[in-house]
């Protein structure tokens, strides 16, 4: 089995900011050489999350909703009173999603649904710069 490790950057507008990453994880596995295997992709920080979703308007707008009734940001976080920078909702809602997902792909391709692409989510209540590590496992073209 092989490993190649590579890394997305993406500069948000945090707040709840969702980016399609599907077509550039898609561009790292095709110029890999692999034919099959796994794509694990992992964001660094504890305010930021990785799943899958249709990317639409609409989806987009129900997920921003749900994440303010689950974890709203006008309440009252320990720790914001701990360390006083705000984004105590930021943290809940990222450990609720998580930092990585794992996509099985053949032949190259990822294998996801017609409607399924792959989404980044800044959760913080700033600005960021991000760094999202691609790990691909498998087996290479011959």
């Amino acid at each position: 089995m092989n490993v190649v490790t590579e890394h997305i950057s993406v500069s948000t507008r945090g707040n709840v900011d969702i980016l399609d990453i599907t077509d550039d994880v898609s561009s790292l596995l095709r110029k890999s050489n692999f034919k099959s295997g796994i794509v694990t992709v992992f964001v660094h920080g504890s305010t930021a999350a990785l799943t899958t979703i249709e990317y639409e308007p609409g989806l987009i707008e129900d997920m921003k909703r749900m994440l303010e009734q689950v974890a709203p940001q006008g309440i009252e976080y320990k720790h914001n009173l701990r360390w006083g920078d705000g984004n105590g909702h930021s943290h809940i809602r990222a450990s609720l999603l998580g930092p990585g997902i794992t996509v099985p792909f053949q032949d190259s391709s990822l294998m996801l649904g017609t409607w399924q692409q792959i989404v980044f989510i800044d959760l913080d209540n700033r600005p960021r710069s991000r760094d999202i590590i691609v790990q691909i496992m498998g087996n290479m073209n011959k």
